[in-house]
């Protein structure tokens, strides 16, 4: 196992591991914590009190942050036509039909989310298995009829976010450069559109874990009733 340097090592000294923060307080801890040379992402993770099992306790859904990630997504659309037109003048970085579809059957993964004009499902769905959680869906918000409205949403700042198999999600929240405003704004969002999603078979305490940190400093844990409020509040 890797050992971290002297600056995780003193972003660690700085939090007391017994106590669990306000939201607004573990991200300015993340915010200090972030040293490296690059604006480090600052991410938000979740572990749902659901059965991770059960398919209708899954966990998904969309939401547009307030004030983005800091990081335009690479956006691969599968239309033709009009519809294509429209996804390369609403910045699609790629846009194709039957040969986006090959392109990805050789192995082709340079994007970060995938979205479909709706008729073009029927071509795309041959790529169910190979793509997993990453297909297109219309219950993602990635499958529709305004294909360049939903590449503006990406582009603009709206996130997926989908339970794994252990019951967490996790989402960028932002960038370490933001105000501590922003990323509180951001966090109180995700949050919120979280506790919105929470199946109907559910039971228990919903929100179990929360925790947040930048891309190299260490996880700070967020009181769940405390995000709650916030969300709540919003």
């Amino acid at each position: 196992m890797g050992r971290h340097g002297k600056r995780y090592q003193a972003a660690v000294a700085t939090l007391d591991r017994e106590q669990l923060y306000s939201p607004e307080e573990a991200l300015r801890l993340v915010k200090d914590a972030a040293s490296a040379k690059f604006d480090e992402t600052v991410e938000l993770a979740v572990r749902l009190g659901v059965d991770a099992r059960a398919g209708e306790q899954m966990v998904r859904g969309t939401v547009t942050l307030p004030h983005g990630t800091g990081k335009s997504p690479r956006v691969a659309a599968f239309a033709r036509g009009e519809a294509a037109q429209q996804a390369e003048e609403a910045g699609a970085d790629v846009v194709g039909a039957e040969d986006l579809v090959a392109k990805i059957e050789g192995g082709w993964k340079d994007f970060d989310v995938l979205v479909a004009a709706r008729e073009m499902m029927r071509v795309v769905g041959r790529l169910g298995k190979r793509l997993g959680p990453r297909m297109p869906n219309p219950k993602a918000g990635t499958v529709g009829e305004d294909i360049a409205a939903i590449i503006r949403d990406l582009k603009g700042g709206r996130v997926q976010f989908r339970m794994d198999r252990s019951g967490v999600v996790q989402s960028a929240i932002g960038k370490a450069s933001y105000e501590p405003e922003k990323l509180t704004e951001n966090f109180g969002t995700l949050i919120g559109a979280i506790l919105r999603a929470r199946p109907a078979a559910a039971k228990g305490q919903y929100l179990r874990k929360i925790a947040v940190s930048s891309t190299m400093g260490p996880s700070v844990p967020v009181d769940p009733s405390s995000a709650q409020a916030l969300a709540e509040s919003m």
